[in-house]
Formats: C-alpha cells, sequence, structure tokens
C-alpha cells in the first residue's frame, strides 16, 4: 500500500476516534484483548482451559480487527466489509 494511503486510513481512524464514541470502543475491547494474550502468552505452561480462552481471544480480537478496518473503510469511501 502506498505512503499517502497508510497516512488517509490512519487519519481516517484517528477522525473516528475522536468523533464516535462505538469506533472508540471497538478499539478499546481490541486493546483490552490483546493485554490479555500477551499476559497468556508470557505464560510458561498454559492449562487447557487456558489454552482455549487464548484461541478464543485471538479470534475474538480478528473479528474486532476486521470491524475496525470496515468502518475505517467504509468512512474513507472504499469498499466496505460485510459485516459478520
Amino acid at each position: 500500500m502506498a505512503d499517502a494511503e497508510l497516512r488517509s486510513a490512519d487519519d481516517v481512524k484517528a477522525a473516528l476516534l475522536r468523533t464516535d464514541e462505538a469506533f472508540r470502543q471497538l478499539v478499546s475491547e481490541h486493546q483490552t484483548l490483546d493485554e490479555r494474550i500477551r499476559h497468556l502468552s508470557t505464560q510458561a505452561y498454559l492449562t487447557e482451559q487456558q489454552q482455549y480462552e487464548a484461541a478464543s481471544l485471538k479470534k475474538r480480537k480478528l473479528a474486532l480487527k476486521d470491524r475496525i478496518e470496515a468502518r475505517v473503510r467504509a468512512q474513507d469511501g472504499g469498499p466496505p466489509i460485510p459485516a459478520q
């Protein structure tokens, strides 16, 4: 992707963070999941339940990332990605 396109997406994301509470909540939840995943990854050993939790958190985090990117693309005039 070209630098201009990256800056444009970053600008759109920054604008959404300033003006859209629902978007801020998506980003906040994504960050919270990322922190929990990082915490689990620092453990020397994960129980089966923790392994399941980590996999589940990663799937949720990816789904949130898709929703965030779809909102940025829709705001930027690009084709939106269908919601899941």
